[in-house]
């Protein structure tokens, strides 16, 4: 029978490996028997107060837009804002112009001279009954007659002003409330339909945060929670509150939240972003130096000390402040945590577990 050998280079490389694991193995012996570990200090666990937050990535939206319609067909004139720009409640933003807005104010006006003059003949018939009453020459039914007259003449009156001044408003159009410019639907000289938006605003009291929030703590937000949002242009945080859950479940698995400023006349602009810290109830939590900390097969650990023997146990990391992270479970309060070399100890056992190839 033919023996197949392994290269020579082949052979060597397998003695180096087993003479670097040989290696290992009289180190971590070694650290054991002079006390490299067994020198490693520990510390009580205890428990501090804590406030955690939840952080995210948030942004400035506009809650709606609201557009300035024209209220009848007419050819714009006047349209003197951009987008971009700053307006005031009741600012006029253009004119409206053209036959058809001609003839609705001369026919609004005509109405008003014609319902003033039906009221004026309508007063004076009723100061004619009244006056003819005491004589006899008349009945208190004709007088009652007379007031009714007068009166709907008054109320036809009312009405034909109420329409002119309706039509007025028609020809300019002014912003219903302070924002921002978002669009112009329309140009100088354009004619236009009723309905036809000429101007879309952003109202500047209609903007609100939003932010994705992910993880186990999506349970904890709630209806008016406190936070800040914190710009990233590095101006001053804004407080704000959650004011909108939207219950439904993002991408990867988030949650869109709505937050609102705390304090009226917010200093945020549509589109601006930065972080979104809410803050969760504050509880007391058990916190150990971060450096006791051990990563082993995507679990925490840390090594405890007990009177006979140091064991590994394991925890869930939470928040950290400073060189200490707090344990959400795993650990109790007073239990000897060992910070020097817990490392090395938590993989002492490699080296009793180690045996040396053939």
């Amino acid at each position: 029978m033919k023996i197949h050998r392994l290269p020579l280079w082949r052979d060597a490389c397998l003695v180096r490996f087993a003479a670097s694991l040989c290696a290992a193995a009289l180190l971590a012996s070694a650290a054991l028997s002079f006390g490299q570990v067994a020198d490693a200090g520990a510390v009580p666990a205890q428990l501090h107060p804590i406030t955690p937050h939840l952080v995210a990535y948030g942004q400035v939206e506009s809650i709606q837009v609201v557009p300035v319609d024209a209220a009848e067909t007419g050819v714009v004139q006047g349209l003197h804002v951009v987008p971009g720009s700053h307006v005031r409640a009741g600012q006029p933003l253009a004119t409206l112009s053209g036959p058809a807005m001609h003839m609705l104010l001369m026919q609004s006006r005509a109405d008003v001279r014609s319902a003033r003059s039906t009221l004026r003949a309508a007063q004076k018939a009723l100061a004619i009954q009244r006056e003819q009453l005491p004589s006899h020459l008349t009945t208190r039914q004709a007088v009652h007659q007379a007031e009714s007259a007068e009166a709907q003449a008054q109320t036809a009156l009312d009405n034909a002003q109420s329409k002119l001044a309706a039509a007025r408003r028609m020809v300019t159009l002014t912003a219903p409330t302070g924002g921002l410019v978002l669009a112009l639907s329309s140009a100088n000289g354009q004619l236009v339909s009723a309905g036809q938006p000429v101007v879309t605003l952003q109202p500047s009291s209609g903007l609100w945060l939003r932010a994705t929030y992910y993880g186990h703590a999506l349970s904890s937000i709630h209806l008016g929670m406190t936070g800040r949002f914190t710009p990233s242009d590095g101006s001053a945080p804004i407080a704000v509150h959650v004011c909108s859950i939207s219950g439904m479940v993002a991408a990867g698995g988030g949650e869109s939240i709505s937050l609102c400023p705390v304090h009226s006349g917010a200093a945020w602009l549509s589109g601006e972003s930065g972080s979104v810290t809410l803050d969760l109830p504050p509880q007391k939590l058990v916190a150990v130096p971060t450096r006791a900390l051990i990563l082993n097969r995507g679990k925490w650990w840390v090594m405890i000390r007990t009177g006979k023997s140091d064991r590994p146990q394991q925890v869930v990391p939470g928040p950290t402040k400073g060189w200490n992270t707090f344990i959400e479970s795993g650990l109790a309060p007073g239990a000897q945590v060992i910070v020097n070399n817990a490392y090395l100890l938590f993989h002492a056992s490699i080296a009793e577990q180690f045996q040396i190839p053939d």
